[in-house]
C-alpha cells in the first residue's frame, strides 16, 4: 500500500519480497555506523520485518512503523521510511539508504516528504528527529526544515544526539 510519494520516490508498506534489502539495511555496518545502532540478531531481523508487513495508515500511529523507500520506476527497496514517537511522546521520523543511494538528495526528499505526511495527513502538531552528531549527512538534512533543541548522550547507542524539532505552524512547504 502507497503511503505517499515524492517527485521521484514511493513510501509504501513493506513486502515479503522486500526482505534481504530490510536485512541489509539493518545490518550493513556502513549503513549502521553513523546512526550508531547496536547489531540485531538474525531472529531479531526477521521479527522486525514480519511485524512490519502489510502496515495500515492507523499502524504508523504506533510508537514504530517501518515503510518502504522505492524510486518510482524501480521495484527494489532502496531505504527505510521510519514514523517513530521519541522519549517525549512526540512524533518522530527516521530514515535510512543502501550505500549505492547516499549522496543523491533522497534523504531530503524523503525528509520533506515525512514531515509533510505527518503534517497534513496524520495531523500532528509537531514533529521531531534524534540523530547522532557525527552523523553530518543527516544534521545537515534535518536543519534545512527543523530547528535543534537539545543534545543528550544516548546511552544505548553510547553517542550524543540531537533533537530537531518543527511545528506545523512553521512548517511553509
Amino acid at each position: 500500500m502507497k503511503i505517499f510519494e515524492t517527485e521521484r520516490l514511493i513510501i509504501k508498506t513493506l513486502e515479503s519480497k522486500d526482505q534481504s534489502h530490510f536485512t541489509e539495511l539493518l545490518s550493513d555496518p556502513k549503513i549502521i555506523a553513523p546512526i550508531p545502532q547496536p547489531k540485531f540478531t538474525e531472529v531479531q531481523l526477521l521479527q522486525k520485518f514480519q511485524e512490519n508487513l502489510n502496515l495500515t495508515v492507523s499502524d504508523l500511529q504506533k510508537e514504530r512503523s517501518i515503510c518502504g523507500i522505492f524510486e518510482k520506476g524501480n521495484p527494489e527497496m532502496i531505504g527505510l521510511c521510519l514514523f517513530l514517537t521519541n522519549d517525549e511522546k512526540d512524533k518522530e521520523l527516521g530514515y535510512r539508504f543502501r550505500v549505492p543511494y547516499w549522496g543523491k538528495g533522497y534523504g531530503t526528499e524523503t525528509t520533506k516528504g515525512i514531515i509533510d505526511y505527518y503534517f497534513n495527513t496524520l495531523q500532528v502538531a509537531k514533529v521531531t528527529a534524534d540523530v547522532n552528531i557525527e552523523n553530518l549527512g543527516s544534521v545537515n538534512i534535518l536543519k534545512k526544515f527543523m530547528k535543534p533543541v537539545k543534545e543528550f548522550f544516548n546511552e544505548r547507542d553510547n553517542c550524543t544526539d540531537r533533537r530537531y524539532e518543527i511545528e506545523k505552524e512553521n512548517w511553509l512547504y
